[in-house]
């Protein structure tokens, strides 16, 4: 399997893992944000702490990887509040698509700062998912403007964090900067949960735990991926959220799916077959080529 491949996969499982801390979110209730996000980040630092120390790893990474440790932190912490401020405050159809600008803005960030050129395919393919994502979520935007100003701000955030995940590569091990993300968000919510805290239900309890245990295998999954990979060449297939939220709203909330949306999975589905048909083929060219430049040499 190429390393694109790889990032590909990584990539579908981080989005289904992703795509179960909403659904364990929207079933937690009528709770303040901080404090959902609290709970989604202790639960992550206290299993990916149990890794760093496994492997005898550094806890907080290595001192010249600080500064983009701590902006991707930083970034992602934002992001994720202001996601979960757009799933409490929209109609969850709304919040959804806001969040998934944040593969198509990832591409863009990749290029302005990480010189990563897309491919005409690969641009066509980001815009037949976007497409498709419509389809499925058909948003309706009628209420307030603040929260979706900030449901698009935190696609922003999410994007400038992953776009940092591609920088860091393989400076540190995935568990390491997991840990140090969920750490640092904890940290920084702790004063907010504790001031806005409201008693909550074991089942309550159990579903935000629940959160936190698949929060923890969407960030290995994603940060792993980034490393395989250009953001350019995978990030189309992250908008596999919206078919995996659409199942899990079936099997939990009931609801079936409308005909646009079944319209919607086939688009996404389209693109993505599309693009990896096309990634393979670039990778048997490039393989051929590389066994012709040793054959030529040997001879």
């Amino acid at each position: 399997m190429s390393d694109r491949n790889k990032g590909i996969l990584l990539l579908l499982i981080s989005a289904l893992g992703f795509s179960m801390m909403g659904a364990f979110v929207k079933l937690s209730g009528d709770l303040p944000t901080v404090q959902k996000a609290f709970f989604r980040n202790i639960v992550a630092a206290a299993i990916t702490l149990g890794f760093v120390l496994k492997h005898k790893d550094r806890i907080f990474g290595k001192r010249e990887n600080q500064k983009l440790l701590l902006s991707r932190s930083s970034l992602g912490s934002v992001g994720i509040v202001m996601n979960f401020y757009a799933i409490d405050n929209l109609v969850l159809s709304d919040a959804e698509m806001l969040n998934k600008l944040s593969p198509f803005i990832l591409i863009i960030f990749s290029g302005i700062f990480l010189k990563e050129h897309a491919r005409r395919y690969q641009i066509v393919s980001i815009i037949i998912a976007f497409l498709g994502t419509l389809f499925i979520i058909q948003p309706e935007f009628s209420v307030q403007v603040l929260p979706y100003i900030i449901g698009v701000l935190g696609a922003v955030f999410a994007a400038g964090a992953y776009t940092m995940l591609r920088v860091l590569g393989n400076k540190e091990k995935h568990y390491t900067v997991v840990f140090y993300f969920s750490f640092f968000t904890t940290v920084l919510l702790l004063p907010f949960t504790i001031f806005f805290y409201e008693p909550m239900s074991v089942q309550q309890w159990i579903f935000l735990l629940l959160a936190g245990a698949f929060a923890t295998v969407g960030q290995f999954g994603v940060t792993l991926a980034y490393k395989f990979a250009p953001a350019s060449e995978i990030s189309i297939f992250f908008y596999s959220t919206v078919v995996y939220s659409a199942l899990l709203s079936i099997v939990l909330f009931g609801q079936i799916p409308t005909l646009w949306s079944v319209i919607g999975y086939v688009i996404i589905f389209s693109a993505s077959f599309y693009m990896f048909l096309k990634n393979n083929h670039i990778d048997k060219k490039q393989l051929a080529r590389q066994e012709e430049k040793k054959a030529f040499r040997s001879s």
